[in-house]
């Protein structure tokens, strides 16, 4: 479908029907979503994924998977299904390549990564996790290094790197320090800002707010995601116990420059999961859009 039909039948409520969903007008400024979220989806059809995300009133993306290709997709056809959709791609995420020597990693043609980044138009590249087998003493000692050197060439070639945290950097080290703190001390603060997620950082007990005042600026991406009270597994925003008004209150801070609405899991279908959240958000944008 070309960007002319696809914005037609969004506007006359043509793909929310068929799509099963209702067609939102988001408000809040900045507002993406990380495709992880639609990932099953994505592996049917990903132009049609894209469609239904546009139409629930998306603009920003954030992608992953990336490894020489876009979901198997050249750049340039890439590209045109971002311009066929109106979505723009703010971040991508990628794995240091310690254990998963693939391209697309941190240490595996890092250059021709940022470059094909670059022409879709990415403004940040993330370190987005790491696997088990990295989660050493040994590993998390090289880690600044990595995300140094990375962040170094990526700033060269006009694109921020950016760590993503789980829960279980906030594990002790030491004494002294935690994984999350051990990487935020021994990185450049230019170099290296960080993409908190909200879920994991509350999952491990800790107070976003406390590191938006031992490192303002620092924090220029959030994942927003909320979390059930009885299990503590993945909600849908707003129908959680993250208190999103008090974060988002803290932002300036923070640094906070674009935030990515992101579901790992969900008990319902995800296209039914992402409206609730949605509605939510725009029900409580005085908050969320707050200057």
């Amino acid at each position: 479908m070309n960007r002319k039909d696809f914005l037609a039948l969004s506007s006359l409520g043509f793909l929310g029907v068929s799509c099963g969903m209702s067609i939102t007008n988001l408000s809040t400024k900045n507002l993406g979503i990380q495709l992880y979220t639609v990932r099953n989806a994505i592996s049917k059809n990903l132009e049609q994924t894209l469609e239904k995300l546009a139409v629930l009133g998306f603009k920003n993306l954030e992608i992953y998977g990336y490894n020489g290709t876009f979901f198997g997709k050249t750049k340039s056809e890439f590209q045109n299904i971002l311009k066929n959709t109106g979505l723009q791609v703010i971040s991508s995420h990628h794995r240091t390549g310690v254990t998963d020597k693939e391209n697309g990693t941190l240490l595996q043609n890092w250059e021709k990564t940022l470059e094909d980044l670059n022409f879709i138009g990415s403004k940040y590249a993330v370190c987005s996790y790491l696997p088990e087998a990295e989660r050493t003493i040994e590993n998390y000692l090289k880690l600044p290094g990595i995300l140094d050197s990375a962040g170094r060439v990526s700033k060269q070639n006009g694109i921020q790197l950016a760590y993503h945290n789980h829960d279980f950097e906030f594990l002790k080290m030491d004494e002294e320090y935690n994984y999350y703190d051990f990487i935020l001390k021994n990185t450049s603060a230019d170099l290296v800002k960080m993409e908190l997620d909200l879920y994991w950082i509350s999952k491990a007990g800790l107070d976003p707010l406390i590191y938006f005042e031992k490192h303002p600026g620092r924090f220029p991406l959030w994942h927003v995601k909320d979390m059930k009270s009885d299990t503590k597994e993945f909600t849908e925003i707003g129908y959680g116990i993250i208190d999103f008004k008090r974060i988002f209150e803290a932002k300036e801070k923070a640094g906070l420059k674009h935030w990515f609405v992101e579901q790992d899991s969900s008990d319902k279908d995800i296209f039914e999961s992402i409206p609730m959240s949605t509605k939510y958000i725009e029900s409580n944008s005085y908050f969320f859009n707050k200057k």
